[in-house]
């Protein structure tokens, strides 16, 4: 398999294993949309840390199975490419990617399908589609713009440029910043400690911002309101505002 997944404490691990580049040819899109939708269905697995190994997170798709497919074939295959990034980035659990190395073109890409990046301070992030004569396709355009915005989004898109660590730090391209060692392990330890949460609502705190993100305020507002109030049906709920009342703040041991 060129994507395995691994569970340990609640917390499912995404690995790509295609190297030495882990490539994102087509088996490996189609292997992540399986993982991220046995993801979603699985209970015992409540947050998520997409890694590419110790060396590089993933170098973008490969360009010699591109390189044969025309206009029809890639028309027939470009819904497919963004469903499989799409599944990644609709897990409704937490998700964080853990970044070394290069995050470039699809790996990049990748990495916006989180929710959190970590990134090692060696890695190299970028959208270089622009210098095969392409844009990015599996939603580079659309993710990336949201996150750093458009001016910064088009500087990345329109040069093909690499962003290293500290300036992707910078633009908000990631949250964190460490020694390559240690990449995995805070990923892990970040997701850990959200596994341990309230999973309905962290459900509903994923759902409610990515929902405000692609619609007006008010919509938003009212995605908010009915998650909010939905809350109050479940023993997380329950638990959350006993535990507070009886022993103080940030001490509820949810189920």
């Amino acid at each position: 398999m060129t994507v395995n997944l691994e569970v340990t404490e609640g917390v499912g691990t995404i690995r790509l294993d295609r190297p030495p580049m882990n490539a994102l040819d087509i088996a490996t899109q189609d292997r992540l949309r399986e993982l991220a939708e046995e993801i979603t269905r699985r209970d015992d697995i409540r947050a998520v840390v997409v890694w590419g190994g110790e060396k590089v997170f993933a170098a973008g798709a490969d360009i010699k199975e591109m390189q044969v497919m025309d206009h029809a074939a890639m028309v027939a295959r470009s819904k497919a490419l963004q469903d499989a990034f799409t599944a990644v980035a609709r897990i409704p659990k937490p998700v964080v990617a853990a970044v070394t190395g290069y995050a470039l073109g699809g790996g990049c890409e990748l990495a916006l399908c989180a929710d959190f990046r970590i990134a090692a301070d060696n890695a190299k992030l970028g959208q270089p589609e622009i210098l095969l004569g392409l844009i990015p396709g599996a939603g580079g355009t659309q993710r990336l713009a949201r996150l750093v915005g458009p001016s910064k989004a088009k500087d990345l898109i329109f040069t093909g440029r690499q962003v290293k660590a500290e300036e992707a730090l910078a633009i908000g391209l990631v949250d964190r910043v460490v020694p390559a060692a240690e990449v995995y392990e805070q990923a892990h330890a970040w997701a850990a400690r959200l596994a341990a949460g309230p999973a309905l609502a962290l459900r509903a705190a994923k759902e409610s911002v990515d929902a405000g993100l692609e619609t007006d305020i008010d919509t938003g507002l009212t995605v908010e309101r009915n998650w909010f109030a939905g809350l109050f049906a479940t023993e997380d709920r329950e638990i959350g505002m006993r535990s507070f009342v009886e022993e103080g703040p940030g001490k509820a041991k949810f189920l």
